[in-house]
């Protein structure tokens, strides 16, 4: 036979809860009986009566006062409903007002005996203030930031000190700490290097966006000045990881709004790298949105910033990449002439990037760039050194991404194709088609899409091969919508950008 549940357990408040909402009784009987029956405290017994959870009613209350304050979890709701104990944490009337208004009840329900003892004499001027008004209106009324009663004399002086005190006792309670905050960063390089080797980047995305609420929630709420700016810096490194990855699969316009929130978190945070790789991270999606004198722009300016790590590597490489996308070859020769400059000058640091994996420019990064710069200035046999030399130096990695490697094969099939070598062109694809679909994302799709165009409009277009290569294309780009759910509204203008 199993165990008789506890009186006061969750089993007899749901039975109490249930058999008195059927004979129609409202709720501020069910509390009443909560503290009777069970001896709840106040806000305690309201919660009940509604059938919440602590985390329940949290969200709740999160949701009604949404920006406008700091976010409340579970703990903290727990500690206001046990004050004054000395586990719980004062209440303020601003959080009483809309606990009241959530509850349906009124500010007196919410408060006993034992809570008016321990109100400071501000708090109590304020509530007889409201008492004496509109019933009907002193919940749903705005709380007024001084009494209408001016205090005068020793009662000021002793009001002001202890709105001081209650000052004091929040601000030297935050919301987190050293180990909290350096959680989160390590989640960052974590998910940083994840994502170029995921076999489901989706979950990596979901996993970044997790952390990142978490982390925006944090900084809701209060914390030493040393933590808060850590944890701007952890929440623009993840912002701006959101806007690469969302870029990745083919949002552009949702990107750009993960990007410039990336970009208000650097700023607060004051950090030069994190600065540098938000400007990276532009240049990455207005390139891919067709907008590369926007890209340039994004990149030149990164690279004045003079971050450490690798971050300057990239941005010469981005802005290379760019010049040579509008065809102005000699200033993308000059560009990547300082990225491989910079990597150079760079090598004592180059496992020094502070996130490391997609926040890095490695050897292999930067090889591709310059195959990619070198392909499009007609030169295929230094696109395929230099591809070539990038496949190699990814091989030699830990963390080895995928996508990188399939656009070094695609630049490798590009190079043969301008070579007039069709055969080279199927073969050089044959690692790109062996991935998992899931990890052709809209940066491939888009090369190979470019490579099938090229081919069209090549000697190789009418062959045998040529019409197998379109085939191919259209055959890895449709797996890969399907992989990564591209699909709804928006998989018509993903066609397009593709």
């Amino acid at each position: 036979m199993p165990p008789r549940p506890k009186p006061g357990s969750k089993t007899h408040r749901d039975s109490l809860r249930t058999e008195l909402l059927a004979v129609g009784a409202p709720i501020a009987t069910i509390a009443a009986e909560m503290r009777t029956r069970f001896g709840c405290r106040p806000r305690e017994a309201w919660r009940h009566a509604h059938g919440w959870t602590l985390q329940e009613a949290a969200d709740r209350l999160n949701n009604a006062v949404g920006a406008a304050g700091p976010a409340t979890d579970a703990s903290l709701l727990g500690k206001w409903e046990k004050w004054p104990a000395t586990a719980g944490r004062r209440v303020t009337l601003r959080v009483l007002t809309v606990l009241a208004e959530l509850y349906g009840a009124s500010l007196e329900d919410l408060l006993d005996l034992e809570d008016r003892r321990a109100l400071p004499e501000s708090d109590l001027r304020v509530l007889r203030h409201q008492a004496a008004g509109d019933p009907a209106t002193a919940v749903a009324a705005p709380l007024p930031p001084v009494p209408d009663v001016p205090l005068t004399g020793a009662e000021l002086i002793h009001t002001a000190a202890d709105e001081s005190a209650q000052w004091t006792q929040w601000a030297e309670v935050p919301n987190c700490g050293p180990v909290s905050v350096e959680q989160y960063a390590a989640d960052v390089r974590g998910f940083a290097a994840d994502y170029l080797m995921a076999q489901d980047p989706l979950k990596v995305y979901g996993q970044t966006h997790r952390s990142l609420v978490r982390v925006w929630d944090l900084l809701y709420g209060h914390q030493n000045l040393e933590h808060r700016q850590k944890l701007f810096a952890t929440a623009g490194y993840l912002a701006a990881m959101m806007a690469w990855m969302t870029s990745d699969l083919g949002h552009m316009r949702q990107a750009g709004t993960h990007i410039r929130a990336a970009m208000v978190a650097a700023e607060m945070a004051g950090d030069r790298g994190l600065q540098a790789w938000v400007a990276a991270t532009r240049s990455k999606l207005a390139y891919w949105d067709g907008q590369y004198r926007a890209a340039i722009r994004h990149a030149e300016h990164g690279a004045a910033i003079q971050a450490p790590g690798t971050v300057t590597v990239l941005l010469h490489c981005q802005a290379a990449d760019a010049w040579a996308e509008v065809g102005a070859h000699t200033e993308a020769k000059a560009s990547f002439g300082r990225a491989e400059d910079a990597a150079g000058l760079d090598l004592a640091n180059a496992f020094h990037d502070q996130v490391g994996g997609l926040f890095a420019c490695t050897d292999g990064r930067l090889a591709n760039y310059g195959a990619g710069i070198c392909l499009r200035g007609d030169n295929p046999t230094r696109a395929l050194a230099h591809a070539d030399r990038g496949l190699a130096a990814l091989q030699r990695q830990d963390v080895r991404p995928l996508g990188t490697i399939a656009q070094l094969h695609i630049t490798r099939a590009g190079a043969h194709l301008l070579a007039d070598e069709p055969e080279g062109v199927l073969d050089a694809l044959a690692p790109v088609l062996a991935l998992p679909a899931e990890h052709r994302t809209a940066p491939v799709r888009r090369r190979l899409r470019d490579l099938a165009r090229d081919a069209a409009g090549s000697p190789m277009g009418n062959s045998a091969a040529g019409r197998r290569l379109q085939a191919v294309v259209e055959t890895a780009v449709r797996e890969a919508k399907l992989a990564l759910c591209l699909t709804g509204p928006d998989s018509d203008w993903i066609s397009n950008y593709d």
